[in-house]
């Protein structure tokens, strides 16, 4: 059967590489997205008119038309939706752009807290899990470490959907939806309002929830001094 193109974020192509053959389950699908378990990772296949998140390829719009996606499979490290081979034609750029703050330690986020929040809210992202990935991709961005609230996070892993403690997993290694990038890029700019806007809109609450999550963070780190490459 005729490949189907896409672009894949590099740690999403590592694991289909790294993956045994045979069938995996399909877990959602929708008009412009699948996601597959990936032996306990969520893995997405998106078009344009989906988020797109960090744990997904990306496929051309109205591509995923043509799939009833009833079945999904590894064979030789390729992810195949029924029977179509999905190929890797170039990586997609997932991770979050680098920022200078004048901090040398996290912003205040007690491991208790991310206890209450990881899991919290309603939908295949909650609310509470937005706010940590936001939280966590600022802190990679600023080149911060939190290993107490990164531990927390893993520990507290198994109490939210598949879907959410992969993307908290992509979080907690800098991988971030574009928007959320686009706006961390010109925070205290102009360009800032019409940025937040745009993630903002995101999903019921997953936009909101990671502004909530990036904006505490700036604030917890500190004044803002520019952006790095």
């Amino acid at each position: 059967m005729r490949p189907l193109p896409v672009s894949a974020p590099p740690r999403v192509h590592e694991r289909l590489r790294a993956a045994p053959d045979g069938p995996v389950p399909v877990l959602h699908r929708g008009p412009h997205a699948v996601y597959v378990d990936l032996h306990g990772w969520c893995t997405g296949v998106v078009d344009a008119r989906a988020a797109l998140v960090p744990c997904a390829m990306r496929t051309p719009t109205g591509a995923l038309a043509e799939l009833p996606a009833r079945s999904a499979e590894v064979r030789d490290g390729v992810l195949h939706l029924d029977d179509r081979p999905l190929a890797v034609g170039r990586f997609a750029r997932v991770t979050v752009p680098r920022i200078a703050l004048d901090a040398d330690r996290p912003a205040p986020l007690g491991t208790a807290e991310v206890r209450t929040l990881v899991g919290a809210g309603d939908g295949l992202t909650p609310y509470g899990d937005d706010q940590l990935c936001g939280w966590l991709a600022v802190h990679r961005a600023a080149g911060v470490p939190t290993p107490e609230v990164d531990a927390a996070v893993r520990a507290m892993a198994y109490r939210t959907t598949l879907l959410s403690a992969t993307l908290l997993d992509c979080a907690l290694h800098g991988e971030v939806l574009p928007e959320f990038g686009d706006w961390l890029q010109v925070v205290g700019t102009p360009a800032e309002r019409g940025r937040a806007a745009a993630l903002a809109a995101i999903g019921h609450t997953s936009g909101r929830g990671l502004l909530t999550g990036g904006r505490r963070a700036l604030a917890g780190l500190g004044r803002r001094s520019g952006t790095a490459a």
